[in-house]
């Protein structure tokens, strides 16, 4: 079964590959002193935005070939799920598209879920989704499931823009994820996705940053 029409799009587990090993990054010579959080804010947002052209100028080809290796890499990552509930996402600016690896869950007996934005500075809401249930355009023009009662997934896929070695995580700025895994009752497995060319030198962590734990690219 298929979630994608109309765009060119394969199976996320036909010609899987081991996922690309991670590669090291040049130095930023603007890099802010990690105690300064004024400077470090405004790396960040330089350095998001470096990051989010090089994501969209590549071709489309390239992001679905990377895309399949992250399903790969995820199936080897994660193994059996039968039972569990997986928060994953619906594609943004070029993010790596993992809805057909969505629908491979609930083949195999789990569940998936999508995240709602509720309001600024609010943790997200994570939502049940099957195909064929209603979705509505949320904030950023995303779809979203539109009802159903809050989950905690026991998985969370994030996906980023930038992260480093020690699987801290880039973002778009908002602190969502941060805020909403620092808000769930019991903290689930939480896995970053993106391309191998997010990997940066440091994201110069600051307390309210939670690291994943595992990172997976394509």
């Amino acid at each position: 079964m298929s979630i994608v029409q109309g765009e060119t799009q394969t199976d996320p587990l036909e010609n899987a590959s081991t996922p690309l090993v991670l590669h090291d990054s040049a130095p930023n010579p603007a890099a802010p002193r990690p105690d300064d959080w004024d400077a470090v804010s405004i790396w960040r947002k330089a350095e998001r935005q470096r990051l989010i052209d090089e994501r969209l100028a590549m071709s489309s080809e390239s992001r679905q070939a990377g895309s399949v290796r992250i399903a790969a890499g995820l199936d080897q990552r994660i193994g059996k799920f039968s039972g569990r509930l997986v928060g994953t996402y619906w594609p943004f600016r070029g993010e790596p598209d993992l809805r057909n690896w969505g629908i491979r869950i609930i083949e195999r007996g789990g569940r998936i879920a999508l995240p709602v934005v509720l309001a600024k500075g609010r943790p997200l809401e994570y939502r049940v989704w099957n195909p064929g249930d209603p979705l509505e355009r949320g904030v950023w023009n995303i779809l979203v499931p539109t009802y159903g009662p809050a989950v905690y997934p026991d998985i969370v896929i994030a996906p980023l823009v930038g992260f480093d070695e020690a699987h801290y995580r880039l973002g778009y700025g908002g602190g969502f994820f941060d805020r909403t895994l620092a808000a769930m009752p019991r903290k689930p497995l939480t896995i970053g996705v993106g391309y191998a060319q997010s990997r940066i030198a440091t994201i110069y962590p600051q307390p309210h940053d939670i690291a994943m734990d595992m990172v997976v690219t394509g």
